[in-house]
């Protein structure tokens, strides 16, 4: 039979694009349908920007195994691209000496998926690298950077269209349902056939899996929403580096992160929502003060602006233990040439090139069976 195109990919975020351009260069004939006017207007372009080491994922995972691999692939593309980026190097700060077996475990970690470049500092050294911080140690991660996160999507978006790739923009997908070989999608008043049908809809993943007829509601896992705030300063950022204090159990807590310009932003908190909302109430600054000046004893009075909010499309609820990226293709769900991207929060921006790959490597193996 003949398709209306090759590939179907629900989702213009940064993992989105990541997918298309892993098929597109490989000769793929792909769509993107994409509800927003914009390409990666939500969690994509919500966030800390910054390049993780992939240091905190428990070994063998597919967060530990793609940040690894992805941040090597992410610096190259940067360079080969010239996109903006810096890699800042990351402090991981213990306050109090009871925090110093936490930089121990963090270290284990790391070492057990294979970041072999962090270093363990002393009171003394890191005072001399970062004058205003305050802590007791802390480690050290070099290959931990920040990363222009519309200009990686905008290059994602170049080279789909140099290989003849598109983009429908305003495009909701509404259904899909088995065709043949392959699937009809609906998204308004059109309908496509397409042989493969990726599902990369992030915050939606969950909405768009329901509407596609045959697909085992077993198979869709439960969507939690964690929003993160972010605040800024009206002044110059004291720090050189990003600094990270040591985390808890549910998020990597509040750090201090620098975008291209070496502008500061203080984020994000963790906050469990039931609805989509990206206000930042400037109530939550409170919050911020104590856990800033744990760090930076500094931080003027009055001195944080609200700045924005991300939410993360999680599959773990507030008691879980992290979960995950969960990548379906046929061999969970029995549904050949549909592949179902869950819970993909971050490390996901730092993964993208790979999740780019796997997704295509799925598609290439199936379509050989």
């Amino acid at each position: 039979m003949s398709y209306d195109v090759e590939n179907i990919i629900i989702g213009a975020g940064v993992i989105g694009l990541a997918i298309a351009r892993s098929l597109s260069v490989r000769g793929s004939d792909v769509l993107i349908l994409e509800r927003a006017a914009h390409f990666g207007s939500e969690t994509s372009s919500r966030n800390s920007e910054v390049i993780h080491a992939g240091i905190y994922y428990p070994k063998g995972s597919l967060k530990a195994q793609y940040c690894v691999e992805g941040k090597e692939m992410l610096y190259e593309y940067c360079r080969r691209h010239h996109l903006p980026h810096h890699k800042t190097g990351k402090l991981i700060v213990a306050t109090h000496e009871d925090e110093i077996p936490i930089l121990d475990t963090i270290m284990g970690k790391a070492v057990a998926n294979g970041v072999m470049d962090l270093e363990m500092l002393g009171r003394d050294q890191v005072q001399a690298m970062e004058p205003a911080l305050q802590s007791v140690a802390a480690l050290l991660s070099p290959s931990t950077g920040t990363i222009d996160s519309h200009q990686l999507m905008l290059a994602y978006v170049g080279e789909i269209e140099d290989h003849g790739g598109s983009i429908a923009y305003n495009a909701a997908f509404e259904s899909a349902k088995r065709y043949k070989e392959g699937f009809l999608v609906t998204s308004g008043d059109t309908d496509i056939i397409c042989h493969n049908l990726i599902n990369s809809a992030g915050l939606y993943a969950q909405e768009v899996a329901a509407a596609i007829k045959d697909l085992p509601a077993e198979h869709i896992p439960t969507r939690y929403l964690t929003k993160g705030s972010y605040f800024t300063m009206n002044a110059p950022s004291p720090f050189s580096r990003l600094i990270y204090p040591v985390p808890n159990s549910a998020s990597l807590g509040i750090h201090v992160t620098l975008d291209q310009a070496g502008q500061i932003r203080f984020g994000p908190d963790q906050e469990w929502i039931d609805h989509i909302d990206y206000e930042v109430d400037p109530a939550r600054a409170d919050g911020f003060y104590d856990a800033i000046r744990r760090y930076w004893p500094a931080l003027p009075d009055n001195s944080l602006i609200p700045a924005y909010a991300g939410i993360r499309p999680k599959i773990q609820s507030p008691t879980d233990i992290m979960k995950d990226f969960q990548i379906d293709d046929a061999h969970i769900h029995g549904l050949a040439g549909l592949v179902n991207l869950f819970g993909m929060e971050s490390p996901g921006l730092t993964s993208s090139l790979k999740i780019g790959d796997v997704v295509a490597d799925l598609l290439d193996k199936s379509n050989r069976l």
